[in-house]
């Protein structure tokens, strides 16, 4: 097809790219270094995360989502720009149409500034889709059918909760806590209790190495290195995965009042329908070890995890880019 399809999953961890005919082609981090002097963008995506707590003075390395949605209007743009110009090449005779996702809960300012940015990035036109439906279809599910089904996506910074029946929302509940939070509630405890400093990059390694949202049977152990919050010297400790599951009960517990709070509000039909099913959980966040077996536990509703869970949202975005027609009223469409 002369004209490209790209549908973008620009979630506030990672950003993933879907080009029609291709599948999935991108993911890097949604991060940015820019430089000071002449706000001039300097790297995008894994080149730039590698300069997170490295960079000289003039150099900021930067996240330009925050919560789902956009914190930075200008680096976003260029970041959009970097993510076509690698997928549907600089030199292009035809603009591609993308499709992007944004969480349910986002103002229509908000939606706004996401589609501005895309065009203004070299986009031919630009849609929105919301990020329960995206990752609902991308994790099979038969969202037309007059049947409730329910998916919990868990990204880097929201946890996005639905319950979705013929095709459409029926209720929905954002809560602006995923990774990253879980990431600075790691960094936090251990400066507390070990008077360590340690760096984002750090954090995340000890919550995919030992991470569990409940204890675990062995105790597994980590070797954790970063500044010594006192001394100011470099300082190593071993941390352990009981330590963790402590550090992270605040940001899960937040996760679970979303879930029930959608529940309570779902019409006596859906919420059967949901008994019988189970929830999907989907998003990179939902990796983290136990995460399942929490909720499971603390709700009383069997959960599992869609297969392939951090690819869900930009599978779904791909497959409603391709079925524009079928999906129509569940997305947003600017020129």
């Amino acid at each position: 097809m002369l004209m490209p399809r790209v549908g973008i999953d620009l979630g506030t961890a990672n950003t993933l790219v879907y080009l029609k005919g291709k599948g999935v082609v991108l993911n890097e981090p949604t991060v940015v270094a820019v430089s000071e002097d002449d706000d001039r963008v300097i790297a995008v995506g894994n080149e730039a995360r590698a300069m997170l707590g490295r960079t000289p003075l003039n150099i900021l390395a930067r996240r330009p989502m925050k919560d789902g949605v956009v914190a930075d209007y200008f680096v976003t743009e260029a970041m959009i720009r970097y993510f076509l110009d690698r997928t549907a090449g600089k030199i292009r005779f035809f603009k591609p149409e993308v499709m992007v996702c944004a969480p349910a809960g986002v103002t229509s300012v908000e939606r706004r500034a996401v589609l501005d940015a895309t065009l203004s990035a070299g986009a031919r036109s630009a849609y929105l889709i919301d990020e329960s439906l995206a990752a609902a279809i991308g994790a099979g599910i038969p969202i037309a059918e007059p049947s409730g089904h329910m998916i919990v996506d868990i990204g880097g910074g929201t946890t996005e909760v639905a319950i979705i029946s013929l095709g459409g929302i029926v209720v929905h509940n954002t809560a602006r806590v995923g990774g990253n939070k879980l990431d600075e509630a790691i960094s936090t405890y251990i400066r507390r209790k070990h008077d360590l400093i340690i760096g984002e990059r750090m954090a995340e390694r000890i919550k995919t190495s030992i991470g569990s949202a409940l204890p675990l049977q062995e105790i597994k152990t980590m070797e954790v290195k970063g500044r010594d919050a006192i001394a100011g010297l470099p300082k190593t400790i071993i941390v352990s995965s009981s330590e963790i599951t402590e550090a992270l009960q605040p940001h899960l517990t937040t996760m679970l009042s979303a879930i029930k709070s959608v529940l309570e509000e779902t019409p006596p039909e859906l919420s059967s329908d949901v008994g019988d099913k189970g929830v999907v959980m989907s998003g990179g966040t939902s990796l983290l070890g136990n995460l399942d077996r929490y909720f499971t536990q603390e709700i009383g509703v069997p959960f599992h995890r869609a297969e392939d869970p951090l690819y869900c949202v930009v599978k779904g975005t791909g497959v409603a880019l391709e079925h524009l027609d079928t999906y129509k009223r569940n997305i947003t469409k600017k020129y």
